[in-house]
């Protein structure tokens, strides 16, 4: 059975236009960033799911923690951004049509923050909101079921994936298949249903911007739940989802300065000791000159410190 939604205008100009940007990025090879900006954005991505669900540390604490760095903070909190980072990083594994595979992905999120991770519920849960309970999922001896109807839509709809992921989402929030982690599972798998068709979405900042439009987000299930379908949900996310590649774009085909380099170098690289060759790779784009000239402004305003000498030379964030 098709989860209950209506195609309105405002869905079709938004899958028009994420359209339209996907053709640009396709067609400028843009579809795989820089390995500094890839790595930023992956960053991004898991301290804002995990900030919206509560975790306190920050983007440099989460930074760290994927530097292999010692961070002191609340065990729980890590153990979350640890988990998150093992996810994202075997992103590509997932199948996206998969129950199976989304039991994989939660049991590697939740592993020693629930009893029992990768199973789905089969009790009684609610989502409180202050001292109100926001949201009554269905009882447990029905969410099985729901869910084999959701991937069964998922295999078997003629709507793009663009749509299938934000119906997919919504309605993973609404059934509440787990005790925990629903929210980061809804996100988390809305991106391996869209890189299955557009492998952008790997390195797509959504999550970010969910972030900055939270009250909106939970607005969005709000409305949905109460209308009894996922159409608003669906043009809340269409919407996300083209104001990220909007930034894509920007960052893309937006010249960068040499500081602008630089510092986004500084986030991939942290405090770690590299070479002219390294910052290359990151940029190649640019030609050994410009980056010679990168380094040595940076060694010259003191951002960089430099050892050695011709090939021998490396750097050092000050």
């Amino acid at each position: 059975m098709q989860p209950p939604y209506n195609i309105t205008n405002s869905i079709l100009e938004l899958v028009a236009s994420i359209s339209e940007k996907t053709g640009k990025i396709n067609a400028s090879d843009l579809y795989k960033p820089t390995a500094a900006l890839r790595k930023t954005n992956r960053i991004k991505t898991i301290h804002s799911s995990l900030e919206i669900e509560g975790n306190t540390l920050s983007f440099e604490q989460v930074t760290d923690i994927i530097n292999n760095k010692r961070v002191l903070a609340p065990q729980k909190d890590i153990l979350e951004v640890k988990n998150a980072i093992a996810l994202y990083a075997r992103l590509s594994e997932f199948k996206p049509n998969n129950l199976t595979s989304l039991l994989k992905a939660h049991k590697i999120l939740m592993d020693g923050l629930v009893n029992s991770p990768g199973n789905i519920r089969t009790k009684a849960v609610g989502v409180v909101k202050g001292s109100k309970v926001a949201h009554l999922a269905p009882p447990g001896q029905m969410v099985k079921p729901l869910m084999n109807n959701l991937f069964a839509y998922l295999k078997t709809s003629k709507d793009l994936a663009l749509i299938k992921s934000c119906v997919f989402h919504y309605e993973l929030e609404f059934i509440h298949p787990f005790t925990d982690g629903n929210g980061r599972m809804g996100r988390f798998w809305q991106t391996v249903i869209l890189m299955s068709q557009y492998p952008v979405f790997e390195f797509l900042p959504v999550e970010t911007i969910i972030k900055k439009k939270q009250k909106e987000y939970y607005n969005a299930l709000g409305i949905s739940d109460k209308s009894g379908h996922s159409t608003v949900f669906i043009e809340f996310m269409l919407q996300v989802i083209s104001e990220g590649l909007d930034e894509l774009l920007l960052s893309q085909l937006t010249p960068l300065s040499g500081k602008d380099r630089i510092e986004l170098f500084r986030r991939f690289v942290n405090k770690n000791a590299f070479t002219r060759k390294d910052y290359l790779t990151s940029f190649n784009d640019i030609s050994s000159a410009t980056a010679s000239r990168d380094l040595k402004e940076a060694v010259d305003n003191y951002i960089l410190k430099k050892d050695g000498d011709k090939r021998a030379t490396s750097y050092k964030f000050i």
